[in-house]
């Protein structure tokens, strides 16, 4: 029997939650969501609209138990990133057998690599590409890349998104401008799909002692949805990579820098590309 450590239970963090729950291997789960379910979530999310206003975390606990009433779901109103949290955050990794990402903002990506990192345990990341044209599922293990070598190496780039205009604060129930075009829910929930069974795998492969966790067939693998004039050639294509470490990387290389100095360590090399 296994237990996930998930952070993200957004629309495609609640699809990765739904299958991976109703795999019977799997008899525990911490979910970590901070957010509250908006009036625009509901075009792409599970939940009715009846939902707006309570945690995303609550509504996913809910969901999980409705088909599920053997399996234990701790939920974790928090945000991944807060300093104060990260003790607490360390002990539920290291309680886990398996991580499962599903948060859309670098910041956290990169802190919960910190955690899983930390605790020693492997961990998947799934992430939809503007307008669901696509999408990517990386796969990490102890002693392999951490996500800045990955993001690194496939050399992904973040074009200049355009200014969202100012929330209105007079109507806080209204809707809020998106900075990016967004994924519809049938693309959401195949790349969400992608992400669980490759997180099913790494916990298949953790409970055959005859096969090594730490040497998987690939890190990432990206899905084109949708064929798009220099981007994809063609729709329903996979592209695999398996990424190395860098040995130069600040966070997992051979010269890698204690975590107490890594803010230092990135202040300097900030202050040299300044200079």
């Amino acid at each position: 029997m296994s237990r996930v450590f998930q952070v993200g239970a957004g629309s495609g963090g609640v699809v990765v939650l739904d299958h991976l729950a109703r795999d019977r291997g799997v008899d525990r789960v911490t979910l970590v969501e901070f957010d509250t379910y908006k009036p625009h979530n509901v075009y792409r999310h599970l939940f009715p609209a009846s939902a707006v206003g309570r945690l995303k975390a609550d509504l996913a606990a809910e969901w999980v138990r409705g088909f599920r009433t053997d399996i234990e779901v701790e939920t974790v109103a928090a945000d991944a990133t807060d300093p104060a949290r990260q003790g607490e955050l360390a002990d539920l990794a290291a309680a886990c057998d398996v991580g499962v990402c599903a948060v859309d903002n670098e910041p956290a990506k990169y802190a919960f690599d910190a955690l899983m990192r930390g605790a020693g345990k492997p961990w998947t990341l799934g992430e939809v590409l503007s307008g669901g044209i696509g999408g990517w599922v990386h796969r990490f293990v102890p002693g392999g890349p951490c996500y800045g070598c990955v993001a690194s190496y496939l050399q992904r780039s973040v074009a200049e998104e355009p200014a969202a205009p100012p929330p209105d604060y007079s109507n806080p129930g209204g809707p809020i401008a998106e900075t990016t075009v967004p994924a519809n829910k049938a693309s959401i929930g195949v790349i969400a799909s992608l992400h669980a069974v490759a997180t099913l795998e790494v916990l298949a492969t953790a409970r055959d002692t005859e096969r090594s966790p730490s040497e998987p067939p690939h890190t990432s693998v990206l899905m084109s949805l949708a064929r798009v004039p220099g981007v994809f050639d063609e729709a329903f294509r996979s592209y695999r990579f398996r990424v190395p470490r860098a040995p130069g990387c600040l966070v997992c290389g051979s010269a890698s820098v204690p975590p107490g100095d890594l803010d230092v360590a990135l202040g300097e090399a900030l202050d040299r590309l300044g200079s």
